[in-house]
């Protein structure tokens, strides 16, 4: 390959298209000065060179956005400002509501040990004394199977006591 100017092609800016001529194309002055000639057909003009425009300047209405932008962070505040909001009163409602609780619990713990005073052996029998039951003897059994009594059934016979409901 070689990098003679000779054996190059001419490029699209050394040609110009004369519109004065009628459309013909001519040579640019560096190309005859180099003695290059380029094979250019009067047929067949050249397009100008295109060349990147700037952008058109946008004008779009800046009041109506910086206004939707001032309700949007307003709305935010206001909205972030509710939300703080219920959730101290929600604070509020829990810590009530865990005074609540502990209350209950309390309440509980009392009657489960009043149920656990009343359920000692001592305090059922002397309730029993009370509502004139009686201890009883040895207890009779029936067997299912056959219906056969093993023991000897007898009736209590023992005497209710003075402060007894029946007597």
């Amino acid at each position: 390959m070689s990098n003679s100017n000779a054996a190059r092609a001419p490029r699209d800016d050394d040609r110009r298209f004369d519109r004065a001529r009628g459309g013909e194309l001519r040579s640019d002055a560096r190309t005859e000065a180099r003695g290059e000639t380029g094979r250019t057909t009067p047929e067949r003009p050249e397009r100008p060179k295109l060349r990147l425009a700037p952008p058109m300047p946008v004008s779009g209405p800046r009041v109506p956005f910086v206004v939707m932008i001032v309700v949007l962070v307003m709305a935010g505040v206001v909205g972030i400002l509710a939300l703080n909001q219920k959730i101290n009163e929600n604070a509020f409602k829990l810590d009530k509501l865990r005074a609540e609780q502990a209350k209950l619990d309390r309440q509980e713990q009392d009657l489960n040990q009043q149920i656990a005073e009343k359920e000692a052996p001592g305090n059922l029998a002397a309730q029993a004394r009370k509502l004139g039951l009686v201890p009883a003897g040895a207890p009779a059994f029936i067997r299912l199977p056959d219906g056969r009594v093993v023991g000897v059934p007898q009736p209590a016979n023992g005497e209710p006591a003075i402060t007894s409901q029946g007597g």
